[in-house]
């Protein structure tokens, strides 16, 4: 009796996650049926039925496209920069603000480091064109107050890679801030004082208690972000990337749009997606265990 009650409990509470369900079956799982695509000489006249099949024609393909390599290297440099960055710089500024004892000024502090989160690479890609202008850029014409010569940004195989990271950075920072800054309100306050009776200052306790006791939190960021090594951000590289820089700044996002909506080349641009969610299984996978390895932290 009390498993029946126990269900009827339940049921209402699965009927709300119904909606979600089926959402995520129709837009995430249902179009994994598009992947016989990337074996298939496919043409959107012909379908999945009637298109023939090749075997791994496309992916042969696409191996010898000249700088499909080039592109794999941007994509896993961009996302490692970016994702020690992400790292190295919020608790860097968590730590920071956890020194600040005015609330009032810490909260403010927070909420200007949290605003760029919430918006989108659409409005801030306009902003940075017009920022890191060559010619009315405000970041040049600051350099060329110091006699600094104007630098293309946006438009230098050298710099570009180094933009998307900095830009990125900026606007995701605030995000894992707060997580570390949660992660600093479970230490225990006695573990400070203990420190200061020992005489340590700030400098001291921030080394000893504060870093160690937000360590696992640390870990667990790291090894979890190994997923997202072949993510290096398509929104962001779209909108700001031009044929100029595909050298460095060609991703393996933005490789697949070009090769499958402009060039109409359904097959391999497929075989590159494919090839793409295979690798990023494998590392998610592999964060998954390290994570559970080194933080001891678990999905069930």
């Amino acid at each position: 009796m009390i498993h029946v009650r126990r269900k009827r409990k339940t049921a209402a509470l699965h009927l709300m996650l119904l909606p979600a369900v089926l959402i995520l079956a129709i837009y995430s799982y249902g179009p994994t049926l598009g992947s016989f695509i990337a074996f298939q000489d496919f043409t959107a006249a012909q379908g999945f039925l009637k298109s023939p099949w090749i075997g791994f024609d496309n992916f042969a393909f696409v191996m010898r496209m000249p700088g499909f390599f080039s592109v794999i290297w941007n994509t896993v440099y961009i996302s490692v920069l970016k994702m020690v960055g992400l790292i190295v710089v919020p608790v860097v500024v968590s730590l920071l603000l956890n020194e600040i004892a005015h609330e009032g000024f810490k909260r403010t502090i927070q909420s200007m480091i949290y605003m760029p989160n919430f918006l989108s690479w659409v409005i801030l890609s306009g902003t940075l064109i017009e920022i890191l202008s060559p010619s009315s850029g405000i970041v040049n014409g600051l350099l060329g107050v110091v006699g600094i010569k104007p630098i293309f940004f946006l438009g230098n195989t050298f710099w570009f890679p180094l933009t998307l990271v900095a830009s990125e950075i900026w606007k995701s920072f605030g995000y894992s801030t707060v997580i570390y800054l949660a992660a600093l309100t479970s230490i225990d306050p006695s573990l400070y004082e203990a420190a200061t009776v020992d005489g340590a200052n700030r400098w001291q306790q921030m080394k000893s208690v504060t870093l160690p006791g937000i360590l696992p939190i640390i870990v667990l960021m790291s090894v979890l972000s190994l997923g997202n090594i072949l993510n290096a951000g398509f929104d962001q590289v779209f909108n700001l990337y031009s044929p100029q820089v595909y050298d460095t700044g060609d991703i393996l996002d933005t490789f697949i749009y070009r090769l499958g909506l402009v060039e109409a080349q359904f097959g391999p641009a497929t075989a590159v997606g494919l090839f793409k969610t295979a690798v990023s299984l494998l590392f998610i996978v592999a964060s998954y265990w390290m994570a559970d390895r080194f933080a001891k932290y678990r999905i069930l």
